[in-house]
């Protein structure tokens, strides 16, 4: 398997983590704004990350392609068959990869991503708006985030991976989970962070990140 894109996009590593969770290997291709490489291109005619390519078989969007592993690779499942937590499961997807990362993305593409990545500057009225649309997600997640165990109770699921990979893309600007005004969500993500298979990838962005990235 083939995955397309940087692994600082909190997109695409929503997928890592998912294929690490299921032990399924894969390569890392380039994939992103401002990459051209005719093979990126010919799998993602719109230049959107992440992509995957399954012996033949290409697909874009980070939900859709989580739904196809979790239906073509089962184990573990990482979204609940249970009419209830498949429903929140789905939420908590769509809040992280929207209303969350809208904010959270105003503020990295245009003080990293613009500016020290492509190249092309950066608008900082929209990151100073991406500032002050976050607290809202933030204080939703920490009136979500459990005492002991994950966002949809005793089970891992997509929502813990998706919410996590968002915050841990804040890092990079400064607004990571910050244990004195939100010590829930920070205790939750100490034990998302701590899975194997979330080690494996953020050991593998590291990487990545000390080339091209300010510290985090």
């Amino acid at each position: 398997m083939k995955l397309y894109g940087a692994l600082i996009s909190p997109f695409v590593r929503k997928v890592a983590v998912v294929l690490a969770e299921k032990g399924l290997d894969y390569e890392r291709r380039r994939g992103g704004p401002g990459v051209t490489d005719a093979e990126f291109l010919s799998v993602s005619p719109f230049a959107k990350i992440p992509v995957i390519d399954d012996q033949g078989f290409i697909l874009s969007d980070s939900t859709a392609i989580v739904c196809y592993l979790d239906t073509k690779y089962p184990e573990p499942r990482l979204i609940p068959r249970e009419a209830e937590h498949y429903g929140r499961a789905i939420w908590l997807d769509e809040f992280a990869d929207t209303i969350f990362a809208e904010a959270g993305l105003k503020i990295l593409f245009n003080r990293v991503v613009g500016p020290k990545l492509l190249k092309v500057g950066g608008d900082e009225a929209l990151a100073l708006q991406g500032e002050a649309e976050l607290p809202r997600s933030l204080d939703y997640i920490e009136g979500l985030a459990p005492d002991a165990g994950w966002l949809l109770g005793d089970h891992f699921t997509i929502a813990d991976i998706a919410v996590a990979s968002m915050l841990r893309t804040l890092v990079y600007v400064g607004y990571g989970p910050d244990r004195a005004a939100r010590p829930r969500t920070a205790a939750w993500y100490d034990r998302v962070a701590a899975r194997p298979a979330w080690t494996v990838i953020d050991a593998q962005e590291a990487v990545l990140a000390n080339k091209i990235m300010p510290a985090a």
